[in-house]
């Protein structure tokens, strides 16, 4: 199964998310999966794709070409292919089309944007791909309670918290990919209020 990983691009996070990172990248790898992301090579995202590549599974950067030419993010060039795009939107296109499941993990402002994203998408039924949020250390608490206080206030469908999985564990995290089923979902109750 190729997988697309969001994941921070930053080195100024605390070792521990990077090699919770990597550990996840290798075990996926390991577990015969291939990887597409945004082809950093710093932080989460050059973590994730140096797990994959150590357990010998391709690995597909995508990136905008201004990233390289302005320097805004050091490339992952071990990928096995790099696909430069012209826009971020673009960027992101390719990632969602290539991929069979998505994960979640630490991340910042682009993390966060490119999972709502792909929740939204799939509450909106345009995809019914597996989203799985690796928890590494805690850091999503908060945001899941946030997730949860909005299913409560009847902001979120309570069917939308079937949307996404989360885990802390990388082993139950890719069991959950490899046995994802979409059955459990009343996906024509989605945008009812």
């Amino acid at each position: 199964m190729i997988i697309c990983v969001y994941g921070a691009a930053s080195n100024h996070i605390d070792k521990k998310y990077t090699d919770d990172g990597y550990n996840l990248g290798k075990i996926l790898g390991e577990r015969g999966h291939s990887l597409v992301f945004g082809a950093g090579s710093e932080g989460l995202m050059g973590a994730v794709a140096r797990g994959f590549k150590a357990a010998g599974a391709s690995v597909h950067g995508v990136i905008p070409k201004f990233f390289e030419d302005n320097g805004y993010e050091a490339i992952f060039y071990e990928s096995d292919k790099i696909t430069y795009t012209e826009t971020m939107a673009q960027r992101k296109q390719i990632m969602e089309d290539e991929c069979q499941a998505f994960v979640i993990t630490p991340g910042g402002i682009g993390t966060f944007e490119e999972f709502f994203q792909v929740l939204t998408l799939k509450q909106l039924g345009r995809h019914k791909k597996a989203i799985a949020i690796y928890n590494s250390n805690g850091y999503y608490d908060e945001l899941l309670a946030l997730l949860n206080r909005a299913v409560e206030k009847g902001f979120i469908n309570k069917e939308c918290a079937k949307l996404t999985a989360t885990f802390n564990n990388p082993l139950e995290l890719a069991e959950y990919l490899e046995g994802y089923s979409t059955s459990d979902v009343d996906w024509n109750s989605l945008k009812r209020n």
